[in-house]
Formats: structure tokens, C-alpha cells, sequence
């Protein structure tokens, strides 16, 4: 593998999107997908075994409620400019079972100082750029908030019930009755 070339894992997964497809490269994970169909027809498959069982063990862990993050190097070469601190201030300052608001994030990776715009301007913003998250869960964008609920996740119903899932798992949510992850 050259460190420009970006291979592929799947990962089992308990979301209700069902399995990842996990982008690899020397330097660690440059993307997560929730939709196997996203990752480009005739795309390589990692085939070192070291690497793909460390993907695949961390997030294994991970689900079955046995590890508070996945602990996986990250290789950042998808994000740039105000998106990249933005999901680096995230990754940093935001562990497993707590949650920050789009407008708290926002405020923390001071990407907006100086910036004439509105704080709801730049909580929207935040919301956007982690829409487009290319580490969804291993950069936890599921831990970013509404100031007045949840906020969204993607797009659609099934996208809401994996924020959901995941911020269950990590205890952030008490678990409903119709909680199917670990205890």
C-alpha cells in the first residue's frame, strides 16, 4: 500500500444501517461509510491481515460496549481549512458519553472569531461540516448536539436512529425497551 492510496475494510456493525466500509491507508483511517455503495466501484481491498483485524477488532469492541472509543490512528487527508479544525477540535475535546452543542463546537475550534455572522449562523455551519464528516463515528460527529434536542444526523430516519444508537451505547441516552446493543 502506497500512503497515497486509500484500501477498504468491512466492518460488521449492530447500527441500523448495517455493515461500514472503512477507508485505510498507512497512516490510519481516512474514511468510514455507512453505505457500502458510496465506497467506488473496483475499489481496493486492504489486504494486509494486521491492519484489517485492528479495524476490525477496535470497532468490534467498540459496539459490543468493551471499548469507550475506537483508538485508531486517523489519517486526515479528506479534511481541510475551518472543516478540519472544526473535526479535530471535536475528536479532541469531545469523549465518549458527552455531547457538545453545534454553537458550543462552533465557539470552541474558533473558527468563526472575527467572522460577522451570527452564532446561529455558525451553529448551522457546524451542522453542515459534520454532515459531511468523512470519519463519521471514529470522528464522533454523533456527539454533536442541538442546543434544543438531538439535531439531526445525515439524512433521514435511519441516519437519526444510528445518533441514537450510538449515543445509547455510550450512555449519553437511557436505553429505550426497543434497545437492541449491549447491556
Amino acid at each position: 500500500m502506497s500512503s497515497g492510496s486509500i484500501e477498504w475494510v468491512t466492518v460488521l456493525s449492530p447500527l441500523p444501517t448495517g455493515p461500514l466500509t472503512v477507508g485505510v491507508t498507512e497512516l490510519g483511517v481516512a474514511t468510514v461509510q455507512f453505505t457500502p455503495e458510496s465506497v467506488p466501484d473496483g475499489a481496493p481491498r486492504c489486504a494486509e491481515p494486521h491492519r484489517v483485524a485492528q479495524v476490525r477488532d477496535r470497532f468490534a469492541a467498540y459496539f459490543a460496549g468493551a471499548a469507550r472509543e475506537l483508538a485508531l490512528p486517523v489519517d486526515w487527508r479528506l479534511t481541510n481549512g475551518p472543516h478540519r479544525v472544526v473535526l479535530e477540535t471535536l475528536y479532541r475535546t469531545v469523549p465518549c458519553g458527552e455531547t457538545v452543542t453545534y454553537g458550543r463546537l462552533a465557539q470552541r475550534s474558533g473558527v468563526f472569531e472575527g467572522v460577522a455572522q451570527s452564532p446561529g449562523l455558525a451553529a448551522r455551519t457546524v451542522g453542515q461540516m459534520m454532515g459531511a464528516n468523512p470519519l463519521a463515528v471514529l470522528v464522533p460527529c454523533h456527539r454533536v448536539v442541538a442546543a434544543d434536542g438531538l439535531g439531526g444526523f445525515g439524512n433521514g430516519r435511519v441516519a437519526l436512529d444510528v445518533k441514537r444508537w450510538l449515543l445509547t451505547l455510550e450512555g449519553w441516552l437511557a436505553p429505550t425497551l426497543d434497545w437492541d446493543g449491549p447491556s
